[in-house]
């Protein structure tokens, strides 16, 4: 259960994603007996987390509170955002989930996939739309401009006064779309009164302003003309703005789209359908349909900006894509920079590329990609406008939460007034203070995809160390005396050892006789009753003490697993009293 020292009368504010890393971010308010939950993200693995594929973080204490949630509410529709919303559905409900119209779209087909379309009920919102959750919160929507379309920050009125979760944002005055940032809500509410700001703190460290988005266009527009044969563009999937450009360059440029990567055609469906790309059909056809076209005239659009191993880019780079070469004369361009965690995977694709003759354009001196997260002057700009009581540094690293609380400080905001949290923080506020009165779980839950099952620590540890030192597999059959029936068979797969296979089988039966006979009665506690034998606790016992003299002769730590034979049946008595075997052995499941 959660360490808590937290007033009831106070509202609680508990991080359990986005602090002190980038990614899943998932935030809950709680008041009374009612818990509302902000966004629910998910972060991608770590090469050390062998055959994960998504990182959510730790759930307990929603799953303890479950029956005090009353509903979410999602600022927009990135992955970090919303990706672990459908696994978290499978432990707990969410009576009704808020939030944009792309994002909600996006989120439908991620739950119909997962089979928890009927957990929840969802509703679409317009900017300065406002919904009740429960009856402790009613929450704002107010647009924003970022990365992707349909992107809000929102204002969660309280009993205690208003708090105001900026959501990832940059302060865009050109926006492609023309949705431009509600600036005068925020000054409102800022004149009303804010409780406490929890801001967006992606760029703290980086001054001045965040480019418009559209700056964009014009560098794109030149590179593209400058390709003098088939044209690859990777940005990110939900980029819906940059898309736009692209597909209004290719046109201009009397190019054709085809598009490649299954979660960049979904995003331009759902975005198409709701009006946020606007292109001519004919614009985007399907890659069969461009190969009879002159190279000059096709604009592949792809996945992979990140370097991920399943993206389209990546397989491209591979030489797996079953339907894409790279050719002399390509060019490739990656309107995208690496994610903190992506760059060495990037700078590999890209070599590939290069080796296959492609040029690549990349790197921040092009101007083909800017961010989506405002910079100092936008984070004052938040500040100067909204004027909180309290303020809480949001989203990032360490050391970008301490540049924005500098920042913070420097726009008139007390040392006092504002802290420094990590994940599962319990943030306590009421109308005069702000403090961290405890902490809930806030760890990581792990997901192997294909197997549709949570990873736990002891099997990643279990994976990490047959990746690193191997493992070792060792066959033995053993009578219902406890002796060996024949020389145990050793399989060694990625062990680095000078002790050859023979030495290590010899040694091995000797361990295996040894422990037998020391440690036999343990198990056979009534000699002569066969049914009695605890032929899993040997097995167990047998397997750790392998595994421990294995590893302190070879100097190594290799997995050792044992797969131990018996006979099928236990002897049955004759008219003299002796027993006699009745089948052969086989393999008992451990």
């Amino acid at each position: 259960m959660a360490k808590n020292e937290a007033n009831n009368s106070a509202l609680k504010i508990i991080p359990l994603g986005g602090l002190h890393e980038i990614g899943k971010n998932t935030c809950l308010f709680e008041y009374d007996d009612e818990i509302i939950l902000l966004d629910a993200g998910l972060a991608f693995p770590t090469e050390a987390m062998h055959g994960v594929n998504i990182v959510l973080p730790d759930t307990t204490y929603l799953r303890e509170n479950r029956h005090k949630i009353k509903g979410m509410i999602v600022t927009h529709g990135h992955e970090d955002h919303i990706g672990g919303i459908a696994f978290h559905l499978k432990q707990f409900d969410i009576p009704v989930i808020y939030g944009p119209r792309l994002a909600m779209a996006m989120l439908e087909g991620k739950l119909e996939e997962a089979g928890v379309r009927d957990r929840t009920e969802i509703r679409t919102v317009l900017p300065r739309d406002v919904v009740r959750i429960g009856k402790n919160f009613l929450v704002e929507y107010i647009r924003n401009t970022h990365s992707i379309a349909d992107s809000f920050t929102v204002a969660i009125h309280t009993p205690l006064g208003v708090v105001i979760h900026t959501g990832d944002f940059k302060i865009d005055h050109t926006p492609v779309d023309g949705e431009k940032f509600d600036l005068q809500r925020l000054a409102e509410h800022g004149e009303k009164g804010v409780l406490c700001l929890l801001s967006d703190s992606t760029n703290s460290e980086v001054p001045g302003f965040t480019p418009s988005e559209r700056s964009v266009y014009p560098n794109l527009e030149r590179v593209f003309s400058q390709a003098p044969g088939r044209l690859f563009v990777t940005t990110f999937a939900s980029s819906v703005h940059r898309i736009n450009m692209i597909l209004d360059i290719a046109k201009k440029q009397n190019r054709v789209v085809t598009v490649v990567g299954r979660s960049m055609l979904n995003l331009i469906a759902h975005a198409r359908n709701l009006g946020y790309i606007k292109c001519e059909d004919n614009l985007l056809q399907p890659l069969h349909a461009v190969r009879n076209l002159p190279d000059e005239r096709v604009l592949i659009l792809t996945t992979g900006s990140q370097g991920e191993s399943m993206a389209a880019m990546t397989r491209i780079a591979n030489k797996e894509h079953p339907h894409i070469k790279i050719r002399e004369g390509d060019t490739v361009v990656f309107s995208a920079n690496p994610i903190p965690g992506n760059t060495i995977a990037v700078v590999n694709t890209i070599d590939k590329l290069m080796i296959q003759g492609a040029r690549v354009v990349y790197g921040r001196d092009k101007g083909i990609h800017v961010s989506g997260h405002g910079c100092q002057e936008e984070q004052k700009l938040m500040i100067a406008l909204t004027r909180p009581k309290f303020f809480v540094p949001f989203h990032g690293e360490h050391r970008m939460l301490v540049k924005h609380g500098e920042t913070a400080q420097s726009m008139g905001i007390p040392a006092e007034n504002m802290i420094i949290i990590q994940n599962g923080d319990i943030v306590e506020l009421t109308e005069d203070a702000i403090r961290v009165a405890g902490k809930v779980p806030s760890g990581i839950e792990l997901v192997d995809t294909t197997s549709s099952g949570m990873v736990s620590a002891k099997v990643l540890q279990e994976r990490q160390r047959m990746a690193s030192e191997g493992i070792i597999t060792i066959a033995a059959a053993i009578d219902w005396n406890g002796k060996l029936l024949a020389k145990p068979e050793i399989h060694l797969r990625g062990v680095v050892t000078s002790v050859e296979r023979s030495l290590l089988q010899t040694w091995v039966k000797q361990r295996i006789e040894e422990i037998l006979s020391v440690r036999w009665s343990e198990f056979a506690p009534n000699e002569g009753e066969p049914a009695d034998i605890d032929w899993g606790g040997l097995q167990g016992t047998l397997e750790r003490e392998l595994q421990r003299s294995i590893r302190r002769e070879l100097q190594c730590q290799p997995s050792v697993t044992l797969l131990m034979q018996i006979p099928d049946e236990p002897p049955v008595k004759v008219a003299d009293g002796r027993r006699r075997r009745t089948r052969t052995a086989a393999q008992v499941a451990s």
